[in-house]
Order: structure tokens, then C-alpha cells, then sequence
């Protein structure tokens, strides 16, 4: 049996940087409470093993505002501006970890939304990125899941358009929406703000999903871009997976001589994928 792990499998640079803030407060803090503004990470054995810690998870902005002292942690996905600003107190030491990519779309919207621009975010409004991306416009900004909801968009006449995306968002997908608000508007500019890892990862994961037999796609069930991954290896391998860890392999889905592609969300930690990675050789 052949088993290929997907080279851009794992990690991408924010999440690492994330996780990697938390930890280094942790040793460099003792004794000092520690929160996350959500889950610093969607992989539940990683937010298992920060708890065990004392990290503590903040949620809401109750929660947040019966914090007297210690250090709040803003996770990847960012926040937005009125929460930033509410979050920045003191007695609280506020530690920025948002990816550097999401702040880049951050200054986009400010800036252009400050210039009088209508602000169209491609992504999903239930996302914590999207919502902390909207949190920045200083004008009230539209949230596009897809080409019917960009069918169903009105720009105002006269004014212009800035189209920016998800990081994690498709790219084909993408394209298709600022195509179809494009369509409604003369005046209109897309920014292709979707991170070059999530798209290489995409594409080699589709690429290796054409080739393999089985496909297992790691990551926790709230990671929006492994769910995205498993939509587009599920595309080109009818039998593609969605798991968390090595215990949730069957017993009976590999065959002697089957080809099985890997690959993983950016928030699946390397040991993870090396559990699997055994264990599916285990089998045969």
C-alpha cells in the first residue's frame, strides 16, 4: 500500500504563530492568568493540553469584562476594532497573535471604507475571521457566501466597490463571485486577500486526491478551511475521509494494494499527522 502525506499538510504560518504566543506566555508568565479570545485553535487536543495549562477561553464580551488582570491572547482569525479597543484596558495585557495576512485585509477595509468604498467580504459570515474582518469597515460592510448571495447584492449607484476575501475561502469560488458583483458594478475592485498557503494547500490536495485510491483529510470539525479541503478532495476521490485523529480510521477502508493520499487542516499539529500516517501503514 502506498501512503503520501500532502507536502503543505499541517500548520500554516498564522496558527503556528498563535499557538506558539500562548505557549511562550505560558513559560514566560508563571503564575499570571492567561485567556484566548476563542478557541486560539480549531484542534480540540491542542485546546485539551493548553486548559490542562490554565489557559482559559473567553467567548464573550461578559466573560471579557469580568477580567480584572492578566493576559488576553487574540487568536489568527483577529477581532474587530470596537472589540480590540474594549479588550485594551488595564490590568490587561492584550497580546495581538492575529495572522499577519488577516491584518493586512483589516487595513484594506479601514482604509477603503474610510475613502466612502462599499465593502464586500467573501467568506462565511458565521466565521470569526469574516466577522473580525467586518468589525473594521467604518461603514457598514456586506458579508457574500456565494455566487446566489452575489446574485442577490445591490451596490449603491455611484459609489465604489472593494471586494476582499476569507483568507481560507476558495479560490475558484472566489473568482466566481467578484465575476457576478463585477457584472452590477462599473466601479469595482477586487483584492485577492485569500493566503497563498490556503490555496497551495488546496491545490496539492486536489491534485494528490486525483491520484489516490482513499483520501484522509485531519482536522478538527469547526476548522472551516479542513472543511473546504474534504469539499475539494471529496471532488476527486469518492472515498475521502474527514477525521480528527488516528482513532477514527476504519478498519475497512484501505485494500492491499490502494494509493492514500493525506493531507491536513492548518490547524492539525505534525504529531497528528504522524499518528495517522502509522497507523494507516499499520494496516497492511
Amino acid at each position: 500500500m502506498k501512503v503520501t502525506i500532502a507536502r503543505t499538510a499541517g500548520f500554516c504560518f498564522g496558527v503556528k504563530r498563535a499557538v506558539d504566543t500562548v505557549y511562550q506566555q505560558i513559560a514566560e508568565n508563571p503564575g499570571v492568568p492567561i485567556y484566548t479570545w476563542g478557541p486560539i485553535i480549531h484542534n480540540e487536543q491542542v485546546l485539551a493540553d493548553l486548559e490542562g495549562k490554565g489557559v482559559k477561553m473567553i467567548e464573550s464580551i461578559e466573560q471579557a469584562d469580568e477580567i480584572s488582570n492578566g493576559i488576553m491572547v487574540v487568536r489568527a482569525h483577529g477581532i474587530g476594532r470596537e472589540l480590540y479597543e474594549r479588550l485594551d484596558r488595564p490590568g490587561i495585557k492584550l497580546v495581538d497573535a492575529t495572522c499577519p495576512f488577516v491584518k493586512k485585509i483589516h487595513r484594506i477595509v479601514e482604509e477603503k471604507s474610510a475613502e466612502g468604498c462599499q465593502i464586500v467580504v467573501v467568506g462565511s459570515s458565521a466565521h470569526p475571521e469574516v466577522q473580525g474582518i467586518v468589525g473594521w469597515s467604518k461603514i457598514p460592510a456586506t458579508v457574500v457566501e456565494n455566487v446566489e448571495d452575489a446574485l442577490q447584492y445591490a451596490p449603491e449607484p455611484g459609489k465604489t466597490v472593494c471586494i476582499v476575501a476569507q483568507t481560507t475561502f476558495n479560490y475558484k469560488k472566489f473568482k466566481d463571485v467578484v465575476e457576478k458583483i463585477s457584472e452590477k458594478s462599473y466601479d469595482s475592485t477586487a483584492v485577492d486577500t485569500i493566503c497563498n498557503a490556503t490555496y497551495e494547500r488546496q491545490r496539492e490536495a486536489a491534485l494528490l486526491a486525483e491520484e489516490s485510491d482513499v483520501m484522509l483529510v485531519i482536522g478538527g470539525r469547526s476548522s472551516s478551511n479542513t472543511q473546504k479541503l474534504y469539499e475539494i478532495c471529496r471532488q476527486h476521490c469518492p472515498k475521502t475521509y474527514y477525521i480528527q485523529t488516528a482513532l477514527d480510521i476504519g478498519d475497512d477502508w484501505f485494500w492491499t494494494d490502494a494509493s492514500v493520499g493525506i493531507t491536513a487542516g492548518a490547524s492539525t499539529p505534525k504529531n497528528i499527522i504522524e499518528e495517522v500516517y502509522t497507523n494507516v501503514r499499520l494496516k497492511f
